[in-house]
C-alpha cells in the first residue's frame, strides 16, 4: 500500500499532522496500536494553554528541593528504584531551568504557544467539534496571599513579554466566578485566553474522523516495525505493509522505542500522571478548570464528571500504576469542591513525553532522508498538537513554515 506519508502515533500530535498533510494533497496513512486518542491524549486536564509560554521548569530553590526529596509532596513523587535511570535527565533538566536559560527557552517556546488556540479552533471547526471547546479560560486558586502575589507577578511579566491575558481575582470575585469552591480561598488568577476541552479523547476522535473524511486512512500496526527500504519507509500493519516516502514519528512517550532502533540517542524521559472522575455533590457546578496552586492538582469539568488530575510521578514508563498522589490529593480536592462518588473503576494513568530543555523535538531526522520527528511536548501535548502538525506538514511539503522550526531541531542536544 503506497502513500506519500505515514504518521506513526494517533494521539493529538499524530492526528493533527496527518490532517495537515492530507489537506496539502498528500496521501497519508496513520498507524497506531490502538484507535486514535486512547493513550496520553485521552487523560489530560483538557487545557489549551495560551498562557503556557514558560514551560514547567525544574525547581532550583533549596526549600523546594528539600520538600521533593522527602517524596511526600502532592505535586511530585518518584520511584526510588528508578532514580538512577532518571538522574542524567534530571541533571540536564536542572541546568536548563536556570532562570536565564529558562527565559531564553520561553522566547522560542512562545512562538509555538502563541498559535495554539487559533490552530485548535481551525481544526475543531473543520471537524465539527467546536462544541467540545470552551472559551472560559481556567483559574489558578490560592490559599495564601504570598503564593497569590508571586503568581500574579509572573502573570504580569508574561503579559508584558508575550501578551498573555489574565485577571487577578480577589475572594469575592472568585466566589462570583465559581460559587461552589471553598470559601476560605483568598483569591484566584484567571487565565482568560486559554480554552478548555470537555472530552479530550473525543476531540482527538473527531479530528481523526476529519482526517478520514479528507481521504486519509487509519491502520492498526506496530511502529517498531518501521524500516527503510529503497529510499522509502515501510511499516507493517494488520492490513499489510504501508510504504511511504515520508515517515513522521509522533509516538509521544514511546518515540524512543523507534528512534533508538534507528541509532538516535535523544534525552527523552516521561512524567507519569493520573486522573479520576467524580460526580459533583448536591448539584454543585464547576464552570472551568481550577488548579490548586499550593497542592498541585487540577479539577476540570468533563463530559464524564469532574476530572481530578495529579501532578508528576517520576518512574519507569512501563512500571505498574502507583496512584499514591491521587490518594493524597483526593481529600484536599474534596475540601476545594464538593466531589461525590468516584465514577471510574480504577485511576487512569498517562505518560507525558519530556525533554530536558522543556521543548518538543519537531523537524527532520538528522541522518535519515524522509524521516521526521514530532514528540516531546511534555505537559503541552494537547495544547501544541495542531501547531506541531501544521509545522511538520509545511516542512514536508516545502512551504515556508509559519513558525521558525530551528529551535526545535533534533540535533540541538
Amino acid at each position: 500500500m503506497m502513500f506519500d506519508s505515514v504518521v506513526l502515533g494517533a494521539g493529538i500530535v499524530g492526528v493533527s499532522t496527518a490532517i495537515h498533510l492530507q489537506q496539502r494533497g498528500h496521501a497519508v496513512a496513520l498507524v497506531d496500536l490502538r484507535a486514535p486518542g486512547q493513550e496520553t491524549s485521552y487523560g489530560n486536564g483538557g487545557l489549551i494553554q495560551r498562557e503556557g509560554v514558560y514551560p514547567y521548569a525544574f525547581p532550583r530553590g533549596l526549600r523546594a528541593l528539600l520538600r521533593y526529596a522527602g517524596n511526600r509532596a502532592n505535586d511530585v513523587r518518584y520511584h526510588l528504584r528508578d532514580v538512577g535511570q532518571f538522574a542524567p535527565f534530571l541533571a540536564a533538566y536542572w541546568r536548563y531551568s536556570h532562570p536565564a536559560r529558562h527565559a531564553a527557552i520561553a522566547r522560542n517556546y512562545a512562538t509555538l504557544i502563541t498559535h495554539c488556540v487559533d490552530e485548535h479552533r481551525a481544526l475543531a471547526q473543520a471537524a465539527g467539534a467546536r462544541g467540545l471547546m470552551r472559551s472560559t479560560g481556567w483559574i489558578k486558586v490560592f490559599r495564601t496571599p504570598a503564593v497569590q502575589d508571586a503568581e500574579a507577578a509572573n502573570a504580569a511579566r508574561w503579559h508584558a513579554e508575550f501578551g498573555v491575558g489574565f485577571a487577578l481575582l480577589d475572594a469575592a470575585q472568585l466566589r462570583a466566578a465559581e460559587p461552589d469552591l471553598d470559601t476560605s480561598l483568598v483569591g484566584g488568577l484567571h487565565y482568560t485566553d486559554a480554552e478548555s476541552v470537555s472530552d479530550p479523547g473525543a476531540l482527538v476522535t473527531a479530528y481523526a474522523a476529519l482526517f478520514v473524511r479528507l481521504g486519509g486512512r487509519i491502520f492498526l500496526g506496530d511502529a517498531k516495525s518501521l524500516r527503510e527500504s529503497g529510499g522509502r519507509w515501510v511499516v507493517h500493519t494488520q492490513d499489510g505493509d504501508v510504504d511511504a516516502k515520508h515517515a513522521v514519528i509522533a509516538l509521544g512517550p514511546w518515540a524512543d522505542d523507534v528512534t533508538t532502533r534507528l541509532g538516535y540517542r535523544l534525552p527523552l524521559a516521561v512524567k507519569r500522571g493520573y486522573h479520576m472522575h467524580y460526580a459533583p455533590r448536591g448539584g454543585a457546578q464547576l464552570h472551568r478548570p481550577v488548579l490548586d496552586a499550593e497542592n498541585g492538582f487540577l479539577l476540570a469539568p468533563m463530559a464524564r464528571g469532574i476530572r481530578l488530575t495529579t501532578g508528576v510521578e517520576l518512574a519507569d514508563r512501563d512500571a505498574p500504576k502507583t496512584p499514591v498522589q491521587l490518594a493524597a490529593v483526593e481529600p484536599v480536592a474534596r475540601t476545594l469542591f464538593p466531589l461525590g462518588e468516584r465514577l471510574d473503576a480504577e485511576p487512569w494513568m498517562g505518560r507525558r513525553p519530556c525533554t530536558p530543555d522543556m521543548m518538543p523535538v519537531i523537524g527532520p531526522a538528522p541522518r535519515h532522508k524522509g524521516l521526521w520527528f514530532a514528540f516531546g511536548h511534555a505537559h503541552h501535548g494537547l495544547t501544541l498538537g495542531p501547531v506541531t502538525g501544521r509545522l511538520i506538514a509545511e516542512m514536508i511539503t516545502g512551504e515556508t513554515p509559519f513558525v521558525d522550526p530551528s529551535p526545535f531541531r533534533a540535533n540541538r542536544f
